[in-house]
Parts: C-alpha cells; structure tokens; sequence
C-alpha cells in the first residue's frame, strides 16, 4: 500500500486534490481513499489530508503516520508543523516552491505549482488553485497515469484551464 499524507492550508484544495488522486487512481485500476482531518473549519488553518493507494481493497481509515509520501502546498506549514514526522527513512516530499527547499535526509520534487496557476491566472477568492497542477505532479511521480489525471481534472472542472495547469506541472517537475 502506498501512503500519502498533503499537508495544506484550509482554501488551498488539499482537500480536494486528495480526492481527485483517489479518483485517478480509481480509474487507473487502482483501490484508493483519500481522508481530510482538519479542526475548526476556516480558511488559512493548516489541514492535513490522507490518501492510500493499492491493488487490494483498503481497509484501513484511519491517520497515515508513515507515510511514503509527504506533499506540502505552502512551504510556511513548514514553520508550524512537522511535516516529516514519521516519514519513511526512503520517503519522498513534493512540495509547491521555486526553489530547492532543504529537506535534510530525503528525496525532495520542488515543483511551483502557485507560479503555474497564477501564469494562467487559474485563481478563486484571490488565491491560486494549487490542486489542479498538483494533480499533474503526481501523474509525473507515477502514482497516477497522466490520462487519468486529465480525464479527472476534465470531469470535475470546467475550466480548461485546470488540464493546461496540471499538464504544466507534469512538464515541470523534475525527477
């Protein structure tokens, strides 16, 4: 079983781009859940969201504390959370930055996933949208098919737009 566990702030999508992974993965054959833990419900607060992806159905609901993956949305979660807590000793982190955050002991995939959605001016509430082209950085890692990210972002999203950033992010992650 593949553990993922996105760190985010309330009103980023980290929420929603859990469920979309599960759904890519879904369609990609794959047995997925995708589970938000969050507090008082407000915009800013930091969430962390849970995804699990496997050949065999899932059974198991509840917090990933070792995780295979850490996915971080706004670096400064950073300052207030330990997001490597309980990461795998072979764990990787995708994390949404311009430049090569140091991440001490593990594989790390800056990808700017905010300079992606603001060059297409992909923003709502005045924020950018970070799921969309997150969602075509995990396509690249391989842990959905590209296809399945874009027919989900597609079904999910009017906005074009939505695919054209998640495509940006496959082209500009580097692994």
């Amino acid at each position: 079983m593949y553990e993922i566990r996105l760190h985010s702030r309330g009103g980023q999508g980290g929420v929603t781009a859990a469920k979309l992974i599960a759904y890519a993965a879904f369609l990609d054959g794959k047995h997925a859940t995708a589970t938000p833990l969050y507090g008082a419900e407000r915009r800013g607060a930091p969430v962390v969201s849970f995804i699990r992806i496997d050949d065999e159905p899932i059974r198991v609901y509840s917090q990933i504390r070792n995780p295979d993956l850490v996915i971080v949305l706004d670096e400064s979660i950073m300052q207030l959370v330990d997001v490597l807590n309980g990461l795998k000793a072979d764990g990787e982190v995708l994390i949404n930055s311009q430049t090569e955050p140091d991440v001490e002991g593990h594989r790390t995939y800056p990808v700017d996933l905010t300079g992606i959605s603001l060059s297409l001016d992909l923003v709502l509430a005045g924020n950018p949208i970070l799921n969309t082209p997150l969602i075509g950085a995990i396509a690249k890692l391989g842990l959905v098919s590209k296809e399945s990210a874009k027919k989900v972002i597609a079904e999910t999203f009017k906005d074009v737009r939505n695919v054209e950033a998640a495509l940006r992010a496959y082209e500009e992650l580097k692994i």
